[in-house]
């Protein structure tokens, strides 16, 4: 419902660089974290949960196990604080929002790997 004015704008933050996922593909992360007059790049490395296409404000889930606790962390898609984002694997799910996988644990928390997805990003 925004103005063509605002969409113009927005257009020109808008990053070109973002590699085609989706909900199911354990992604790799790397975020710019600022430590006093440090920066370095930290890497989170997880399966996508949940997706949300809003433009400049589209943002993604990405869910993790550390040390035996569930970590999710949401990620705004077109923030300067990512530096890069690596698909690791494409998952077979048939939701847009897996958040069941919250309730699960170890292998019940498995997801298919899609092994045709796969196939097509080597060939391109």
């Amino acid at each position: 419902m925004s103005s063509g004015f605002i969409q113009e704008y927005e257009k020109e933050f808008l990053r070109s660089d973002i590699p085609q996922f989706s909900q199911g593909d354990t992604v790799c992360v790397w975020v710019k974290v600022v430590e006093g007059t440090r920066e370095r790049l930290q890497a989170f490395e997880g399966v996508v949960i949940a997706i949300k296409n809003r433009g400049i404000h589209s943002a993604f889930t990405v869910r993790k196990i550390s040390h035996g606790e569930g970590v999710e962390r949401v990620f705004q898609t077109h923030s300067p604080i990512i530096g890069n984002i690596e698909v690791k694997r494409h998952g077979k799910v048939r939701k847009s929002k897996l958040y069941h996988l919250r309730d699960l644990a170890g292998r019940a928390a498995r997801i298919k790997e899609d092994l045709n997805k796969n196939k097509n990003a080597e060939e391109a």
